[in-house]
C-alpha cells in the first residue's frame, strides 16, 4: 500500500512553493492552478498560463512537478494540462469590448521594417494559439494589405440594428481592417488629419472585431495626429518600438518613445525591437555582417530601462515573402520564423507582466 497521502490541500501547499518567474509569486495564490484530480499515487492538475505564447511554459511545468515530488514524494505520477487565458485590464471597455489587450506599434522613422514586424509578430502570435487581429493605421501609405496578399479584398459591410457595421477581412488567421482595403490600388488619399482621424476611429467603433487577445496597431511614421487620435479613442495597453541600429533611425525612434511617455499620455512601453540587426546570407547561416551598425536596438533600450524584445535579422526571404503577401514567419522561413517566434513570446511576456503591474492605461484627454 502507498505511504503518500494524497490530497488537494497537499498538492496546493506543494504547488504554492511554485513562483511564476515574471509576477514573483506563487502560481496558487495568483489562481493559475485548476483542476485538481486525485488518483492512486497519481495527480493530474491545470496551469492557467496568462498567455499562449507564454516562453516560460517548460520551465513552470518542471517546477510543477519538481514541487510535487518534494513535497509530497518522489513517485507520485504527475500530469499537467498546460492552457492559458490572456490577461486583460481593458474588462468592461465601452470601445472593443471584446479585445483584451491594444498595441500600438510606432517606429518615429519610416522605413525601418515597422509593417513587416508587425504582419510577423501577429502571425508568430496566432500561431501560438492567440486570438489576433491588426489594425493598419498608416492611413496615407498602408502596407498591410500588400503584405497579407489582400491588396484586391474588401470588408464585408452589414446593418446591426439599423446601424452600419464592417467585418474584418481575415488572412493566415489574422483580423485585417485598413484604408488600403476601402480605396482603389494606387489611388492618392490626399486627407487632411482630422478626416484620418475618423478613419481610424471608424475602425474602432464601426468594425465587429469580436473576441481577440491582441490588436496591433501599425501606426505611421513620426509623432502626428493619428498617434494622438489613438490614445484619446481607446486605452492602450502598451506600444512597441521599431527601429534598426543606424543612428538615425535611433534619433527618431527617441522621440517616438518619448511622446508615450509624456505624462499626459503615459503608456507603458512594452520593449523595443531592433529590426535588420545584421545580415545573414542564405547560403551561410551562421555568419552576420552589420550593415546598418551593432546594438543601437540595445542601447535604446537600456537608455529608458526597458526591455529588448528581440533583434531581427535582414534576410532576403523576409522581403521576398512580404512582397509576395505571404509574411515570412507564415512559410516557416527558419531564420526569420525563430528571431520572429522568439520576439512575440517576449513580447506576450511583457503584456503579462504589465498587466499584473500596472495600473489600467486611461484614455487620454488632450486638447
Amino acid at each position: 500500500m502507498s505511504d503518500y497521502r494524497l490530497h488537494k490541500e497537499a498538492v496546493l501547499r506543494a504547488l504554492g512553493t511554485v513562483e511564476e518567474p515574471d509576477l514573483k509569486r506563487d502560481i496558487v495564490s495568483l489562481g493559475m492552478v485548476k483542476e485538481i484530480t486525485l488518483g492512486i499515487d497519481s495527480v493530474r492538475f491545470t496551469v492557467v498560463l496568462t498567455t499562449p505564447a507564454c516562453p516560460l511554459k517548460e520551465v513552470i511545468r518542471k517546477r510543477c512537478e519538481d514541487a510535487i515530488h518534494a513535497h509530497i514524494g518522489p513517485d507520485i505520477t504527475v500530469t499537467i494540462d498546460m492552457t492559458s487565458d490572456v490577461t486583460s485590464t481593458r474588462m468592461n471597455a465601452p470601445t472593443l469590448p471584446g479585445v483584451k489587450n491594444i498595441i500600438a506599434v510606432s517606429s518615429g522613422k519610416g522605413g525601418v521594417g515597422k509593417s513587416t514586424v508587425t504582419a510577423n509578430l501577429a502571425i508568430a502570435l496566432h500561431k501560438s494559439g492567440a486570438k489576433v487581429g491588426i489594425i493598419d493605421a498608416d492611413i496615407y501609405g498602408p502596407s498591410i494589405p500588400t503584405m497579407f496578399g489582400a491588396e484586391d479584398m474588401q470588408p464585408r459591410i452589414f446593418q446591426v440594428d439599423g446601424q452600419t457595421r464592417m467585418e474584418p477581412i481575415r488572412q493566415f488567421g489574422i483580423k485585417l481592417l485598413s484604408m488600403g482595403f476601402l480605396v482603389a490600388p494606387g489611388q492618392a488619399i490626399i486627407w487632411r488629419g482630422t478626416m484620418a482621424g475618423r478613419a481610424l476611429q471608424q475602425f474602432f467603433s464601426d468594425a465587429d472585431w469580436g473576441e481577440l487577445d491582441y490588436l496591433l496597431i501599425d501606426l505611421p511614421p513620426g509623432t502626428g495626429d493619428i498617434h494622438l487620435t489613438l490614445v484619446q479613442t481607446v486605452p492602450v495597453t502598451g506600444a512597441i518600438i521599431v527601429t534598426t541600429p543606424q543612428k538615425v533611425a535611433l534619433a527618431d525612434a527617441t522621440k517616438g518613445l518619448a511622446m508615450f511617455q509624456q505624462p499626459q499620455i503615459n503608456v507603458p512601453i512594452l520593449g523595443v525591437i531592433e529590426n535588420m540587426s545584421f545580415f545573414t546570407p542564405a547560403e551561410l547561416p551562421d555568419h552576420q555582417y552589420f550593415i546598418f551598425g551593432k546594438g543601437g536596438g540595445r542601447q535604446l533600450a537600456e537608455q529608458f530601462s526597458v526591455p529588448l524584445l528581440g533583434q531581427i535579422p535582414l534576410v532576403q526571404s523576409i522581403r521576398e515573402a512580404g512582397d509576395e503577401g505571404r509574411p515570412a514567419i507564415s512559410v516557416g522561413e527558419p531564420v526569420a520564423s525563430e528571431a520572429f517566434q522568439a520576439t512575440a513570446e517576449a513580447l506576450a511576456q511583457q503584456v503579462a507582466i504589465r498587466n499584473a503591474t500596472v495600473d489600467r492605461t486611461k484614455r487620454v484627454e488632450v486638447a
